[in-house]
């Protein structure tokens, strides 16, 4: 499976001490914060905002800029780090798919054995398997011959949860940004397991039939998300590659409009959450700056 960096397409990307709340934002224009660390989706995204009238800033620092606290409503983007660092502070519910969701699939889904354990069960491995931490990115997502090389005991907790997946190979990966039960943009990310981005290829038209049947059966999501699925090299068709946070993933080639819309969404006011997206909530710490 390829890492993810950036990916569009409609098929049919120091601490102190507590502070009071802020007052609300008089304009009510809604706020776009990004992480400090600039990317190309993040740039993209950035002018799709200003271009639709939002509020949107790069933070200077690993918090909310104090001009800005008291903006309502809010959104972010930006990785888990910077999301846990400001998520409660800008008063956001961040979706993100279920840790274990992958390994609920059926088999017809992910064409091959995948199981969600822990990190101690994953280290007496005996054989190959591509091994990944299925929310934050504690440590690298690749194929380990056995479990002897994964993080130790005096690295991460043994009860650190893991995916462990039969290895297969990827022709093709392609990833979609989702709202809604539907493929608001997509794009190939990756051939034959290298960087190479296509808002539109010649497959467009499978990938989306096999979006619409993950979409359609497999459930268990927030409203917005991003899934990935591929084309398996063996010639044993398409599978889910895996599921990611949108507020935290790459665009490629995608429409950052159509990705503005679905992150929007996914790293949205708590006070708009649904009950039906209230199990996807990534819980967030409270900071004390």
């Amino acid at each position: 499976m390829t890492p993810s960096p950036n990916a569009a397409h409609p098929l049919a990307h120091p601490l102190a001490h507590p502070r009071s709340a802020p007052p609300a934002d008089p304009t009510g224009t809604p706020l776009l914060l990004l992480a400090p660390k600039v990317t190309e989706t993040g740039l993209q995204l950035l002018t799709a905002a200003r271009r639709r009238g939002l509020r949107a800033h790069t933070a200077p620092r690993w918090e909310v800029p104090a001009e800005l606290a008291g903006v309502r409503p809010a959104h972010l983007y930006g990785g888990p780090l910077f999301a846990d660092a400001v998520g409660r502070d800008l008063g956001l519910a961040l979706l993100d798919a279920p840790a274990d969701w992958l390994a609920t699939l059926p088999y017809d889904l992910t064409r091959r054995r995948v199981e969600f354990t822990t990190l101690a069960e994953a280290r007496r491995l005996r054989g190959p398997a591509f091994v990944k931490p299925p929310v934050d990115k504690v440590f690298a997502a690749r194929v380990h011959p056995d479990g002897s090389a994964l993080p130790g005991p005096d690295v991460l907790d043994d009860d650190t949860p893991v995916l462990v997946s039969e290895v297969v190979r990827f022709a093709r990966e392609y990833r979609l940004f989702v709202l809604d039960g539907q493929v608001r943009t997509a794009s190939r990310y990756a051939v034959d397991g290298d960087l190479d981005m296509a808002a539109d290829d010649e497959y467009g038209p499978e990938v989306a039939a096999f979006a619409a049947d993950v979409l359609a059966g497999a459930g268990g999501l927030p409203s917005a998300v991003v899934v990935d699925v591929g084309l398996l090299a063996d010639g044993a068709g398409w599978a889910v590659v895996e599921a990611n946070a949108a507020w935290a993933s790459g665009g490629y080639a995608c429409d950052p409009d159509r990705i503005l819309d679905v992150v929007l969404r996914a790293a949205g006011p708590e006070t708009t959450l649904t009950d039906a997206d209230r199990p996807y909530c990534r819980p967030l710490p409270t900071i004390v700056r």
